[in-house]
C-alpha cells in the first residue's frame, strides 16, 4: 500500500520542518538510503534519507512550505500500485505551505496572468498543483484554473497537461493600433517615491527565526538583565597574535583571530569564576562542571549558537580551528542539531561590523553572555601622558538570580586580565 513520508522531528525542539529543496522529483525512483529532501529545522537544515524504496509518487509540501512534525508531506508508491492508490493515502489535509512566487522578472509577460491563476479555481478554492505541473504550465502559458486533476486528492500532475497547451490561450500579440494624432505635449509628471509607489514586502518567518524570536522575547520578559561594561588595553593581545601567525604559517598554517584569543580568555575566565559559568533551575542554581562556550554566528536568516564543548580541556589551536570549521557549516546549513547543546556561557563578537560597543541579551537558560566590541586606535593617558593606543570595550551581560554585581564585574575583570596579559592563556 502507499507509503506516507511524513515531517521528521529532527530536534527535541522541534514542532514544524521547513522544506528547503527536493532532490527527488514526482516520478522518480527512490531507493532506501537515498537523501530525498533537505529539512530546515528550528536549529539547522538537515538531509532527509529515504527508509523505504518506490516511486516518489506525490509531493504534498513544495519547496519553501512548512508542515507539523508527523505530517504526510509525501507519498511513496511500491511497485505494482498506481497513483489512484495513493489517493486514500493523502486525503488528509495537506499542512499549511508557501511555495514561493515565480519572480516576475523570470516570468515573460505574456503568461504572468495564468500563473497568478494557478492557486486558485474559478470559484474561489485553492488549486492543488504539483511542482513540476506548475512548472510546465508557468513555462507554457497554461491557466491551471481550466484544469481538471486527476492526481491525489485531485492534485493537478504533468499528466494533465498533455494537449493543454493548444487549447490554453495564446500569448497574447497586440495588433496593430493607427498612430493616434499627437496631443499636445504635456509636462511629464513627477513620479513618487519608491516608497510611495511600492508595496510592503511580507517576509515569512523560517523555523528558526521563529525559535530566535521565541527565545529573546522569553530572555527579555522572564531573566532579569543588567550589564557592566569596561575598556581593555588590546595593544599586547595585538602583538601577540602577530608574533603566533607568523610562527603558525612557518608550520601548521592556522591563522588566530582576534575572537580565538576573547574566546579563549572567557573559557579561562569561567573556570576562575565558577559562579558565572551557571544557570537558574527554580529552586536552585546548577554550576556547571565544564565550559560550553556558544559562539554566536551570523547566518542569511538569522543568528546560531553552536557550542565548543569542554572547552576548558582544548587547546587555543583547537579553539580557533574549530570555531572556524563550525562558522562555515552555520552558513551552510550543515550544523547538526546535538552541536547546539551544551553550551554554558556564549559569547557575541560584533567587532567585525564596526561596533565598539553593545549589550547582548542573555541566552537561556545560561546566566552570562560576553559583548566584544571592536578594537580601535585612540588617545590614551599611559604615565602621565597622552599617547596612541588600541582599545577594546568588552560588555557583559547577566542574569542577576545567579549572577550578583560582584561577581559579575570579578568575571568581566578576570577576562579583561587574560587580554592585557595574553600570554597567560598559553600556560
Amino acid at each position: 500500500m502507499p507509503i506516507k513520508i511524513e515531517m521528521p522531528k529532527l530536534s527535541d525542539t522541534m514542532e514544524e520542518g521547513t522544506v528547503v529543496r527536493w532532490l527527488k522529483k514526482e516520478g522518480e525512483e527512490v531507493e532506501i538510503g537515498d537523501i530525498i529532501a533537505e529539512i530546515e529545522t528550528d536549529k539547522a537544515t538537515m538531509e532527509m534519507e529515504a527508509f523505504d524504496e518506490g516511486t516518489l509518487s506525490s509531493i504534498s509540501v513544495p519547496e519553501g512550505g512548512k508542515a507539523p512534525v508527523g505530517s504526510v508531506i509525501a507519498i511513496l508508491l511500491e511497485d505494482g500500485e498506481s497513483a489512484d492508490d495513493s489517493s486514500a493515502a493523502s486525503s488528509a489535509p495537506a499542512p499549511a505551505a508557501a511555495p514561493a512566487p515565480t519572480p516576475a522578472a523570470e516570468t515573460p509577460a505574456a503568461v504572468a496572468a495564468p500563473v497568478a491563476a494557478a492557486t486558485a479555481s474559478n470559484d474561489g478554492g485553492r488549486l492543488k498543483v504539483s511542482p513540476l505541473a506548475r512548472k510546465i504550465a508557468a513555462a507554457e502559458g497554461i491557466d491551471l484554473s481550466t484544469i481538471t486533476g486527476t492526481g491525489p486528492g485531485g492534485r493537478i500532475i504533468k499528466t494533465d497537461l498533455s494537449g493543454a497547451a493548444a487549447s490554453a490561450p495564446a500569448a497574447a500579440t497586440p495588433a496593430p493600433v493607427a498612430a493616434p494624432t499627437p496631443a499636445p505635449a504635456k509636462a511629464a509628471p513627477v513620479p513618487l517615491s519608491p516608497v510611495a509607489t511600492g508595496e510592503d514586502k511580507r517576509v515569512e518567518l523560517s523555523s528558526m527565526r521563529k525559535i530566535i524570536a521565541g527565545r529573546l522575547l522569553l530572555s527579555k520578559t522572564t531573566i532579569p538583565h543588567f550589564y557592566l561594561h569596561l575598556e581593555v588595553d588590546a595593544a599586547p593581545l595585538m602583538e601577540l597574535r602577530k608574533q603566533i601567525n607568523a610562527q603558525s604559517e612557518a608550520s601548521h598554517g592556522n591563522k588566530y583571530s582576534v575572537n580565538d584569543f576573547v574566546v579563549k580568555a572567557l573559557i579561562n575566565a569561567s573556570v576562575a569564576v565558577p559562579e558565572a559559568n551557571a544557570s537558574f533551575n527554580g529552586d536552585h542554581i546548577v554550576q556547571f562542571a565544564h565550559v560550553g562556550i556558544s559562539v554566536a554566528i551570523a547566518v542569511e536568516d538569522g543568528l546560531v549558537t553552536p557550542v565548543v564543548k569542554n572547552a576548558e580541556q582544548k587547546s587555543l589551536l583547537q579553539i580557533s580551528k574549530e570555531i572556524k570549521e563550525m562558522a562555515v557549516r552555520a552558513r551552510d546549513k550543515k550544523l547538526m542539531p546535538n552541536e547546539f547543546d551544551g553550551g554554558t556561557v556564549t559569547i557575541s563578537n560584533l567587532g567585525a561590523w564596526g561596533i565598539e560597543s553593545f549589550d547582548a541579551i542573555v541566552n537561556p537558560p545560561q546566566a552570562a553572555i560576553l559583548s566584544v566590541g571592536g578594537i580601535i586606535e585612540k588617545p590614551v593617558v599611559k604615565d602621565g601622558a597622552i599617547v596612541p593606543g588600541l582599545r577594546m570595550n568588552l560588555g557583559v551581560s547577566c542574569d542577576h538570580r545567579v549572577v550578583d554585581g560582584a561577581v559579575a564585574a570579578k568575571f568581566l575583570g578576570e577576562i579583561k586580565r587574560l587580554i592585557e596579559n595574553p600570554a597567560l592563556m598559553l600556560v
